[in-house]
Order: C-alpha cells, then structure tokens, then sequence
C-alpha cells in the first residue's frame, strides 16, 4: 500500500503579508540603511507627512516620512534633488506593497549652499521692493509682437512658438537665442532682455527655460537676471520649469507663468475667441439696433394714434363709443336688476305662499278644535253618548228628585226619540259629596221611573209638544243641565 501524502497547507493573504512583513522587520540590513538616488513625485500631504520616490537609472522604490520626522527637516525637498535617506524597508500589509520609511533626508553636493544663497537674495529683493505688486506693468490684452529671450533649440522655445502661432497666426515672434544653463548663462539672459527692451517694438517678453534640477536653473535665481527684469520697460513673463519650480526671476516678473507653454498663452490672445467674441457682439449689436428701430417704429405709430385721438374726429369717435358702451352698460344693469327682482318676487311669492299654507293650516287646525268643543256641546251629541233629557210641563229641566212629586207628567227626550211619563213614586238617594239636606242641588240626583207610559193622564200629554212615547221604564242618572245616562230595566222595581 502507497503511504498517504501529506495534506498542503493554504494560507490566507493576511498570513503571507504578515509573515512577509515579520522577514523585512527582522532583517537587521533592512532596519537601518542610507539609500541614495534622485527624488520625484514629491508630495506634501494635509496630515503633514511626506511622500516621494527615490530613484536611480534603473530603478525607484516608493518612501513615505511621519509628519513627526518632516518637521526636522531644514529646508524643503523637491524633485530632482540628489539626495541620502536614511531610513528603514517595511512591508505595507494591506496593500501588500514595501516602501522606504525615511527619518532622514541629506542634500547631496552644494544643493544646501545654493539654496541658503536663493533665500538671502530672495530676502535682499523683497526689502528693496522689487516683488511689490504695485511696481508691476499689466500685460497688454492684444499682443502684436512677442519677444522671447530662451535656448536656440529645445522644447521651450518649440512650445511657445507653437502655441502663438495657433492662438494667433498673425503674431510676429522675435528670438533673441540665449544660454540659460552654465557658465556665462545669468549675462546671456540680460543680455537678451536689454536687447528686445531697447528695440521699442516688442509688446511683451518671455523669459523662461525647460525643467530641471536647481543648479540648472540657477540662472534665473540670480541678481544681475532679476535686476534686468525689474529695469526692462516692456512687461516681461517669467516661465522657467515645471510648475513646482520656482526662481527669484518669478518674483520680479510682471507675470509669473507656470510652464513655457502656459507664458505664451498667457501673452498671446486667442483670436479665434477673439473673431467669435466679436461675431457674438456684431449679432448683439445688430439685434439691438434692430429692437431700437422696432421700439422707434412703435413710438411713431403711437404718437400718431395719439394724435388722431386728440382730434376732433377721434374725440367723436370717442364719444359714441362711450354711448355705445354706457348703453351696453346699462342694458347690462338693468338686466340684472331685472332678474333680482324676479328673483326676489319669486321669493318673497314662495314665502307668501308658505305663510298662507302656515296660516290656513293653522285656521283649519282652529276650526277642527272649535268644532270638536262645540260637537261637545251639542246637546244632540249627548243624547248620541246614551244621555236622556228629562222636563216637566213646563219645559224645565229636572235636576233633582225635589222638583217633581208622585203622578207628575215628565218627557225624556233620547237619541232617536220622546218618552212621555208619569212619575209613579219618588225616592231620594243617600247625600252624595257635596250636596245639603236642604234640597237636591246639582249634578249627581238620580230619579227611579217605574212603569210604562200607558197610563198617563191627558192633560199630562198636552204639556208636551212631541206625541212619541217609548214603553217600558228607564233608569236615568240626571246631570246640571237635565241630561241624564239611562239603563233599560227589564221589569218594575219596588217602592
């Protein structure tokens, strides 16, 4: 049998970039080295620390300073100084990248010296007035003739060339060739400025070089240069280097421009934003003078509208169109009026109507009350509710059992008819409330009738009117008024 091989181990990219960083730190040549070479991409950040790349012919390596360590240093770096770091390799682990962390920079060569000088002679001319703003010439806006005071040959002198040339094809460009680098470079330039000064034709001159390092463009940084400039009557733009590069000629200048190509822009005008700017004021000037001679046009037909108006004509005009107006304005009232009066005829006709409905209503609601009170004492509605009537001969009403004796002829009027009788016995009843022994007064007197009406007496039925006669007896209960609610009785009752 095949012994089992042994499982590889995986790592993750945190452990290789940490077990990387743990053979840099214990590396003791890695620790504490002096690397030489050349600077660029020199970066100061906000926080304070330094970022730059150290480099030689063949190769860079990237390096950072602490803030705490740049502010050691005595004088700033720059790209393309020479330069020793002192300092340690170490593994960045998030990124995965090594750099060189710098705790020292040294200058190489005389860079220190000539540095110390730019600052002394920087500090000599600003005491003498000569970087004050208020001692330096505008630029003219229009640019005839371009005076340029740089190296025969080289990309400087190409560049501002070709960007006058495209901005203005007409420009006359004078060189005047001088050395800017070297031995004899700092009279060259003095030389060419004076030169194009003492011509009288040149609009504005250009003074400047390509990049590079301070020893070459040390020229420009010194003093005879500087005087030069702040002598020449005709406005001189300093552009020597790259933008970070900056020279004691910068300082005098009228006008400092970061490159080469930015001076020539800076001195020449674009004129084809120059033809469009004209061609944009031609158009607004044309649509102006076309909106005057509308706005004159307007006036002029207004003055003589006015002017028919304000005569006789047009004050007739005016009347009959105020007439014609006024009469639509008063057709207009009056309809309206019209229609509210309509409007209020009809209302006050609804109301009318609604209180005469209210009104009859109300009467007809009287006239049923009054009618039911007076059906109430209609003497015909008691006689319909079951009451007798009950009179003697003379055609009083009997209230009380006192009023009539034994053998007395009585008429009981009912509902459909007249009974004539005569009172066969008379029995008075128990006090009732109200009553006195004196007499019988009042409602409540009951009066018992026995017999029929066979045997009454003649000249008893001559005391009435009406000869109807009912037989049989009734028990009749007698009210105030003589009325009284009988009850048939089926046989005689005793005395």
């Amino acid at each position: 049998m095949m012994a089992a091989t042994a499982k590889p181990r995986v790592y993750t990219v945190s452990q290789v970039n940490h077990h990387i960083s743990t053979m840099f730190r214990d590396d003791l040549a890695l620790n504490a080295l002096l690397v030489r070479g050349e600077l660029s991409n020199v970066k100061y950040a906000a926080s304070g620390h330094l970022y730059f790349s150290l480099k030689d012919e063949s190769s860079q390596i990237r390096c950072a300073m602490w803030a705490s360590d740049v502010r050691k240093m005595k004088e700033p770096i720059r790209d393309g100084d020479s330069v020793t770091v002192y300092g340690q390799v170490a593994v960045y682990e998030r990124d995965g990248t090594y750099q060189l962390y710098a705790k020292g920079i040294r200058r190489e060569g005389n860079i220190g010296a000539l540095y110390e000088r730019f600052e002394a002679l920087k500090k000599k001319l600003l005491e003498m007035g000569m970087f004050d703003a208020s001692y330096k010439k505008p630029i003219p806006k229009y640019v005839h003739t371009l005076g340029v005071v740089t190296a025969r040959t080289g990309a400087a002198v190409r560049d501002i060339i070709t960007v006058s040339r495209r901005r203005n094809p007409g420009i006359r460009i004078i060189l005047c060739p001088a050395t800017v680098q070297g031995d004899g470079a700092a009279q060259s330039i003095v030389s060419g400025i004076e030169a194009l000064d003492a011509l009288g034709e040149v609009d504005v001159i250009i003074v400047g070089r390509g990049g590079g390092s301070i020893e070459d463009l040390w020229a420009f940084n010194e003093e005879s240069v500087a005087r030069a400039i702040w002598n020449c009557r005709t406005p001189v733009i300093s552009a020597v280097g790259h933008e970070t590069d900056t020279t004691i000629a910068d300082y005098v200048a009228d006008l400092r421009a970061p490159t080469p190509s930015a001076g020539a822009e800076l001195a020449v005008a674009d004129m084809a934003a120059v033809l469009s700017s004209v061609r944009e004021r031609s158009a607004r000037l044309a649509q102006l003078m076309d909106q005057s001679i509308l706005r004159a046009r307007q006036n002029s037909r207004q003055l003589g509208l006015m002017l028919r108006l304000r005569g006789p004509e047009g004050r007739l005009q005016q009347s009959r169109q105020f007439l014609l107006v006024s009469a639509e304005r008063m057709d207009r009232i009056m309809a309206v009026r019209c229609k509210d009066a309509r409007t209020l005829s009809e209302r006050l006709r609804g109301r009318l109507e609604l209180q005469a409905a209210g009104r009859l209503a109300e009467a007809r609601h009287r006239y049923e009350i009054l009618e039911s009170r007076l059906h109430a004492l209609n003497p015909q509605a008691k006689l319909d509710a079951g009451y007798a009537y009950v009179e003697n001969a003379q055609h009083r009403a009997i209230r009380s059992v006192g009023m009539v004796q034994e053998h007395d002829p009585i008429r009981i009027r009912l509902r459909d008819g007249t009974i004539r009788a005569a009172v066969l016995s008379v029995k008075p009843s128990a006090l009732l409330p109200g009553e006195s022994a004196a007499g019988f007064p009042g409602d409540g007197c009951a009066v018992k009738q026995e017999g029929a009406a066979a045997a009454f007496p003649e000249e008893a039925s001559d005391a009435f009117s009406e000869k109807t006669e009912e037989p049989g007896g009734r028990l009749t209960e007698q009210n105030g008024d003589g009325y009284g609610r009988g009850k048939q009785e089926t046989g005689r009752a005793d005395d």
